[in-house]
């Protein structure tokens, strides 16, 4: 995750290349004006808002480490470390704020982490990455890749168990989830292989699906990727990243 909409709807926040130096900036969606940076870092690489909009949580590349962090949203710079020494990256908070989840690389595989910020508590779930927190009932997406090589989107249940692929397709690869305000929708990027000569690209568009993955569509058309996808605060826009132009 490269964008994210704070939860009042007001913000844009986005990770800009400044000099040598990639940091989040985030700027007023209604009104004109610069972008004000919100960490001083030198490679952070993806992140995301609290639910509450107070906090940051992001992973900034390290030597040949991942390291997540947490810092105001507001006021920025002061970073709290939650991981340390190991591949970690795409941190998201639970509906409650107390909780990080995260993705963690490791020699053969990757997994869904998570940090308790009030007991410092670190917990391993199921392989994936790219969480995304349904709600209050212990429930996450994530992204596998299956044995073609192609991102699947599953549901997870973290207290049953209960694992579920509900978005899976033999040409496509699917990531980055985002759940809608309402908990009814998913917005993800779907990549499509495209011949070019004697070589083949893989093309990213957006797309959405209900939350069980029927009513699948395609919501963007264009030879430049899209990315990173995520939810206006009332569900009636989509911000995107795009390569066009």
């Amino acid at each position: 995750k490269i964008i994210d909409i704070s939860p009042d709807g007001g913000k844009l926040a986005f990770i800009s290349m400044r000099g040598t130096n990639t940091n989040i900036f985030v700027k007023d969606i209604f009104k004109q004006g610069a972008s004000m940076q919100r960490t001083n870092r030198k490679s952070v690489l993806d992140f995301s808002y609290s639910a509450d909009g107070k906090f940051l949580t992001f992973s900034e590349a390290v030597a040949d480490k991942n390291v997540i962090f947490q810092t105001d949203a507001t006021n920025g710079f002061v970073c709290r470390q939650i991981t340390n020494g190991n591949k970690d990256y795409s941190p998201t908070y639970s509906e409650d704020g107390g909780i990080i989840f995260f993705a963690r690389q490791e020699a053969k595989s990757t997994s869904i982490w998570s940090y308790d910020l009030k007991d410092n508590f670190l917990s391993s779930y199921t392989s994936g990455m790219n969480p995304c927190v349904m709600g209050a009932d212990n429930t996450i997406l994530c992204v596998r890749i299956n044995g073609y090589g192609k991102g699947e989107i599953w549901k997870v249940n973290l207290s049953t168990g209960v694992e579920e692929c509900i978005l899976s397709d033999p040409e496509k690869s699917f990531s980055t989830p985002s759940l809608s305000p309402d908990g009814k929708w998913i917005l993800c990027t779907g990549s499509t292989p495209v011949p070019a000569g004697k070589t083949t690209y893989w093309n990213t568009d957006i797309y959405v699906c209900r939350t069980d993955g029927t009513h699948l569509s395609q919501l963007t058309y264009h030879v430049a990727d899209d990315l990173s996808p995520e939810w206006s605060h009332d569900g009636r826009y989509i911000y995107f990243i795009s390569q066009r132009g």
